[in-house]
């Protein structure tokens, strides 16, 4: 077989899968409890409180609710959909089954576009970091970058058992860095600085607690969304997880769990110990909540060593969703085929090699951070919809599927993530409407690809198309 394997692969070689192989019983519920709340950490420590500059401390705040909500929704749907097929394409296997190859193909990408192109801003981000603090006397620049990439990479290429005890302890960091600062920030808490944005008179709805009126709430979502944005990815790692079936929702749950008390608690502090107006457009909020007359306390500057360890928590968890998301659209022939080829340790190595390039080159040909999150934000919600839709037709079409875990509320919990996913696209225009076509321009692209070419070689061995074809199979004979 050559490296591209080219042939057709509805009947691949014997040692197609064989070549294709992650290290299966390599987290438990703990280590995948670690990575959900490792994906989004760093968010915690800076970017919600942008929006604070679009909807106010009330505007921000409800946006927050409304998206906790559709996170909660999601993943209460996710955690039965990955119990049902705990394999590593995630969002994409449970739309190949539900919605067939062009909803996967969909979701897949959109989940690709959010796994390559935020550990590129994270990478920036650190930079920004790792200058401020004077870390070696190191500048933000493309040196950094390629650092981030070269050693998170590598550790990722050790193995994935190695991968996941990294980033929990650097998780751990970073959680145990937020309850600090939130004890400290709340000595210092005033009601009074929570709605000091000044009124625009001119808003629909406004008021001290909405400045920016109605619209601001909206305008808000994707900074709501900040506090949990990446928790959907847990569902990746079910290929090499220990009893995926049980650990899945187990660690869903948990990890939605933490980052709902991290959010309230980081929120509320920061607003409170220094002002909604002082903080929204900080780019180390904390570190400017906790520095009253600006001058540097010894809680500020471990804060601030922290955050870099949040950021490196989220930027390492997300070079590995990445991979995985890739791996599987790859292994299937939706992606080349050459990109799912694993190492001796078990691990895509091109399909982490690659998209670290991509991201370095990306962050050192842009230096643009805030636009590509938002980017990154845009490929989430479409990913968002077409799963919470994909668990209301599967809800629908195959009631008696075996689930050995159920959604709680059934198909109401996924139509409301359904319908807040929605929303939630349509504030990401409010935003950065650029950032919003780059991500369209960038799917049309892959869509000509599979449209013209990957739709007609995909790989029916692999996991995710058996899965999916199991289900053909039956209704044929159901009809029959």
């Amino acid at each position: 077989m050559t490296l591209d394997d080219t042939k057709d692969a509805a009947a691949p070689a014997d040692d197609y899968l064989t070549r294709r192989t992650l290290r299966r019983g390599s987290a438990g519920w703990l280590l995948l409890t670690g990575l959900g709340v490792g994906y989004v950490v760093s968010g915690d420590f800076s970017g919600w409180n942008i929006g604070l500059s679009q909807g106010g401390f009330g505007g921000l705040a409800i946006a927050t609710v409304l998206m906790g909500a559709m996170y909660a929704c999601l993943v209460y749907a996710l955690a039965e959909l990955s119990a049902i097929l705990p394999a590593a394409g995630g969002g994409y296997g449970f739309a190949r089954r539900a919605l067939g190859t062009w909803g996967g193909f969909l979701t897949g990408t959109a989940i690709l576009i959010e796994y390559v192109l935020a550990p590129a801003a994270i990478s920036i981000f650190i930079g920004d970091y790792v200058e401020s603090l004077g870390l070696f006397g190191l500048e933000s620049g493309w040196p950094v970058y390629l650092a981030c990439f070269a050693l998170f990479i590598g550790i990722h290429l050790w193995g994935v058992g190695e991968a996941l005890r990294f980033s929990l302890v650097v998780t751990a960091i970073a959680v145990a860095a937020l309850l600090i600062f939130a004890v400290g920030a709340f000595t210092e808490f005033h009601a009074d600085g929570l709605n000091d944005i000044p009124v625009d008179a001119s808003a629909l709805g406004s008021n001290s607690w909405l400045p920016y009126g109605l619209l601001g709430i909206w305008a808000a979502f994707p900074f709501g969304m900040w506090f949990f944005l990446g928790v959907e990815g847990v569902p990746l790692a079910a290929e090499e997880a220990k009893d995926p079936v049980r650990s899945m929702p187990k660690a869903l749950s948990l990890s939605l769990l933490i980052l709902v008390a991290l959010a309230v608690l980081t929120f509320f502090a920061a607003t409170g110990a220094r002002g909604s107006a002082a903080i929204q457009e900080a780019g180390n909020p904390l570190v400017v909540a906790l520095q009253g007359d600006g001058e540097p306390t010894p809680l500020s500057r471990f804060v601030n060593y922290a955050g870099l360890a949040g950021l490196v928590a989220s930027f390492f968890s997300l070079i590995y969703a990445g991979s995985r998301q890739l791996f599987a659209l790859s292994r299937a022939g939706y992606l080349p085929r050459f990109l799912s080829l694993t190492s001796r340790r078990k691990s895509p190595y091109l399909g982490l090699l690659i998209p670290g390039a991509i991201g370095f080159a990306l962050a050192a040909a842009s230096g643009n951070g805030a636009r590509m999150l938002n980017i990154a934000v845009f490929g989430a919600t479409i990913s968002y919809a077409l799963m919470a839709l994909s668990h209301i037709v599967l809800r629908r079409r195959e009631p008696d599927l075996p689930r050995p875990y159920r959604t709680p509320g059934g198909i109401a919990t996924s139509t409301t993530a359904f319908v807040l996913a929605l929303s939630a696209l349509v504030a990401t225009f409010l935003v950065d409407v650029t950032a919003a076509l780059i991500a369209l321009a960038v799917y049309a692209v892959a869509l000509a690809y599979f449209a013209f070419y990957s739709r007609h070689h995909l790989v029916a061995a692999a996991p995710e198309e058996e899965f999916a074809a199991l289900a053909a199979a039956e209704a044929e004979l159901t009809r029959d």
